[in-house]
């Protein structure tokens, strides 16, 4: 089995880790790789280096092992980076799919998110008026400072931050996340991920400029102006992850989020 190994150089330690995991992957059979094709890819860092790695690597499964803090979508930790190599050797894995959005404006290029596409305001205390519909009905007009579709997979990075709910990897669904609205009764809504979101933006008041930047997974992909529209659905691709035996997504969630129970005696 050919596996590739993806560091985030910028953390000191992940080349001297790569080096050491790559010598224990060659003892229990794996074949390390440098270039070409590979079976599997193994991103060492945290999240931000595993969404990078499904973006480079987008049909090669990738097995995260976290050298960063939270590191959810990073679920092999420190202590057993050797077992999970010893697993793959085996074969004791599954290959899962996750779902990717996919964001279109005209006149400029698609872009794909395995996290999230937020719609954030560029102009510093200036909120904007973004109208939402769904498969062509309306659904509100929000008055905020953006907007964030999150996947499943997403669910529990920025969305959840901005008071989001949880889902499962296995979900099929997506939040839509209002950020810092200007009514307290506008919430997250869960809705089922074959719809297809147009949102439109405008300005708080009439003549006011509007700026929003569109970010798929962090990374800025377009940006809209006054009564510009995005497109937000489902992408075609998905990506693909390395699920080693006896991964349980709650254990995960537990793990990373802290839940242990109720705290009252």
């Amino acid at each position: 089995m050919k596996i590739r190994f993806y560091a985030n150089l910028e953390k000191p330690e992940a080349a001297e880790c790569a080096a050491a995991l790559s010598t224990r992957a060659r003892e229990l059979g794996l074949k390390p790789v440098e270039r070409g094709a590979a079976d599997a890819v193994v991103a060492l860092g945290g999240d931000g280096t595993i969404l990078r790695a499904v973006h480079e690597f987008p049909e090669t499964p990738v097995l995260g092992f976290n050298l960063g803090g939270l590191g959810y979508l990073a679920a092999v930790g420190r202590d057993d980076f050797e077992s999970a190599l010893a697993a793959l050797a085996a074969g004791r894995y599954s290959v899962a799919e996750r779902r990717m959005l996919k964001v279109v404006k005209a006149g400029a290029s698609a872009a794909v998110a395995l996290n999230d596409v937020v719609l954030s305001r560029e102009m510093s205390g200036r909120s904007v008026r973004i109208d939402l519909s769904a498969d062509g009905r309306e659904v509100t007009s929000y008055l905020a400072d953006g907007l964030i579709f999150a996947t499943p997979t997403g669910s529990t990075a920025y969305s959840l931050s901005a008071g989001g709910p949880v889902l499962l990897p296995d979900s099929s669904c997506l939040v839509v996340t209002p950020m810092n609205p200007h009514a307290l009764g506008v919430r997250p809504i869960v809705i089922r991920d074959d719809v297809r979101f147009v949102a439109v933006a405008r300005a708080r008041t009439p003549g006011n400029p509007v700026r929003i930047g569109v970010y798929a997974d962090g990374a800025l992909a377009m940006e809209m102006g006054e009564g510009d529209s995005v497109s937000v659905s489902r992408a075609d691709v998905s990506a693909r992850f390395v699920e080693l035996e006896g991964y349980d997504p709650y254990d995960v969630l537990a793990r990373k989020l802290g839940w242990s129970g109720s705290s009252v005696k």
